[in-house]
């Protein structure tokens, strides 16, 4: 248990002030005092609106989407019909230079605990872990006892703690949601699993542990739609408890739209004609919405479409079917998540709870550009045309529709280019918390390592220094409050954040930043971009500005010493050898041609 006390479960703005001891002040540095004047502050604006003695703690609600693109939704330029999502981006803030990690489970590291992932246990992602890197500190390949995350801190301060979705950060009952820090948990454990009832889902195989609930295994239903099973679950979870005065912490974590690409028949049905102009058209369109939003402004110039893929015009009339069949797909996986966020929020409506509820929505990376339809070519699968998105199919979309979804910036999950990390991020404060005008677009750049410090503010939760024996790492996060409450038009401090998975590196400062990736989507050297000129990293300044570079590339050697990351040679071209998309097109007519002798599903 953390050795700090919890606080009362009614928090003025005084509390605030008392909760940062002075040896808290400077593991946390001086940004943590603004930010608990920025909390104290909002407190006490809501206690004065009210009329209260002291304002009640804020529920929160912090949902987070699975390989969602920045361009997807229609807050953020898409055509897919997310209303949900988009009124709530209307009642708040969308925050268009927010980073996740690269990939799934290295983002959800850092969101739970504040610190980068190579401190919190995954350097890599387990299912893609080197020898090199096996046994290794910060590569156990799962959330780590080093770290201490946040709803274990809110669970101790007085919060309800609520979890249903994907986990993805280990497989043990002791590595569980459930000894983690949450009350009330039904988690996915693995990365990814089918988002329909399945021969192996619906059993239990000790052996391959896939689901728990509240720490002991479980299967789910036969009537199991992912994104309906896991807002139906959490729903349950939130009646259960209202009532008796106690705020809560909910984490709806989809699986949506992460592959297998699976949705009910009439959701299909919805988008079916939407995608047979393709790629490009669909491209115009978004960032024609982008920039009439306020995303973009109005000369901003996106990511060139890669080389390296075919154009929608040179693909056959078969494939391109196949294309516009596995965007509509994705599309109505996008639609039926909305859905059930819409769900979540008329529970809280219908409660009383929504008014005092803080809702933060992002993805956990940018879009997967990834080839998994490879995989239909040994695991007997139906991946013709009029069944796929049905339970017998999986399939993926591809690298070309991943740089649609990315779009305005470059490349797609896996990298660690904007189009990789940069998420779309909604906040809705509560209106007592709120001073920013509703729908307002922040380009202030954030990470998700500054979420837990963000909640931890709101919730009046401290951070312990000690967890036993053991001496917690500092958070590296900052919380987003300043700026979130209008009291800070940007962060007063120069962004300054690294990045590492496979190989694939970056280091950002301010405007300025280094990318590295190997062949076919980058030179294996590092790159050097201005992202105020050049938020889609299309004109490498690596010549024109080699101090800046050498710069960079120091303060990049500094974050691999600071965070423990393992140099490991020749690593990203290792990895792609296992997890690329450059063998998308190919993949699919291998997957065609061995249809014939496939048809019965079995466990991947």
């Amino acid at each position: 248990m953390p050795s700090s006390s919890p606080p009362p479960s009614a928090v003025a703005s005084t509390l605030f002030a008392a909760s940062l001891t002075r040896s808290a002040a400077t593991r946390l540095g001086a940004h943590a005092l603004s930010t608990l004047a920025a909390a104290a502050s909002l407190l006490a604006g809501a206690q004065a609106a009210t009329a209260s003695p002291a304002a009640p703690r804020p529920n929160i609600l912090l949902i987070v989407a699975d390989d969602l693109g920045f361009s997807d939704i229609g807050a953020f330029g898409g055509e897919i019909d997310t209303p949900h999502l988009d009124a709530l981006a209307r009642e708040g803030l969308r925050l268009t230079d927010f980073h996740s990690g690269a990939t799934c489970s290295p983002t959800r590291s850092m969101l739970l605990s504040g610190v980068d992932h190579h401190i919190a246990g995954i350097g890599s992602m387990a299912e893609l872990t080197v020898p090199e890197q096996q046994g290794q500190p910060g590569y156990e390949g799962h959330l780590n006892d080093r770290v201490v995350p946040f709803p274990q801190l809110l669970r101790d301060a007085g919060y309800h703690t609520l979890m249903a979705g994907k986990w993805h950060l280990g497989l043990t009952p002791e590595r569980s949601p459930a000894a983690r820090g949450f009350d009330k948990s039904f988690a996915l454990l693995r990365g990814a699993d089918d988002h329909v009832a399945q021969p192996w889902n619906t059993r239990i195989d000790p052996a391959q542990p896939l689901y728990r609930e509240d720490g002991r295994l479980t299967t789910v239903p036969a009537d199991f739609y992912s994104s309906n099973f896991y807002a139906d679950k959490l729903v349950s979870y939130l009646q259960a408890t209202q009532g008796d005065g106690k705020p809560f912490f909910a984490y709806l974590t989809f699986t949506a739209p992460h592959w297998p690409l699976q949705a009910p028949d009439e959701a299909i049905a919805k988008y079916a004609h939407r995608y047979e102009a393709g790629y490009e058209a669909l491209r115009a369109e978004r960032i024609a919405r982008q920039k009439s939003l306020g995303l973009l402004p109005r000369d901003f110039q996106p990511a060139k479409a890669l080389t390296n893929f075919p154009a929608w015009r040179q693909l056959g009339v078969a494939q391109q079917k196949q294309e516009a069949r596995r965007m509509a797909v994705y599309a109505a996986m996008v639609d039926v998540m909305d859905q059930n966020i819409g769900k979540v929020i008329r529970q809280l409506k219908a409660s009383g709870q929504y008014d005092n509820t803080v809702v933060i929505f992002i993805s956990d990376n940018g879009a997967e550009g990834a080839n998994v339809a490879d995989r239909a070519s040994v695991i007997p699968r139906d991946n013709r045309l009029a069944n796929i998105g049905k339970p017998s199919s999986y399939v993926s979309y591809g690298p070309a529709w991943a740089q649609v979804s990315a779009l305005p910036f470059s490349l797609f999950k896996g990298h660690s280019h904007e189009g990789g990390t940069t998420v779309p991020t909604i906040v809705r404060l509560p209106p007592s918390l709120r001073s920013a005008p509703a729908g307002t677009v922040l380009p202030v750049p954030g990470h998700v390592t500054d979420i837990a410090p963000t909640l931890l503010a709101l919730g009046g939760a401290s951070y312990p220094q000690r967890v036993g024996a053991l001496q917690t790492p500092a958070l590296q996060g900052r919380s987003l409050l300043p700026v979130l409450s209008g009291q800070q038009a940007d962060r007063g401090e120069r962004f300054d954040k690294g990045w590492e998975l496979f190989g694939q590196k970056a280091y950002r400062q301010g405007d300025w930043k280094i990318v590295y990736s190997v062949p076919p989507f980058g030179p294996g050297r590092w790159q050097l971009f201005n992202l105020a000129r050049d938020r889609a990293e299309q004109r490498d300044l690596s010549a024109q500005h080699p101090d800046q570079l050498a710069s960079l590339q120091a303060a990049y050697a500094a974050y691999v010493h600071r965070n423990g990351v393992l140099e490991v040679p020749r690593l990203a071209e290792r990895i792609a050898e296992r997890y690329s998309s450059r063998s998308y097109f190919e993949a699919l007519k291998a997957a065609d041609e061995v249809q014939a002798s496939h048809r019965s599903p079995t466990r991947p």
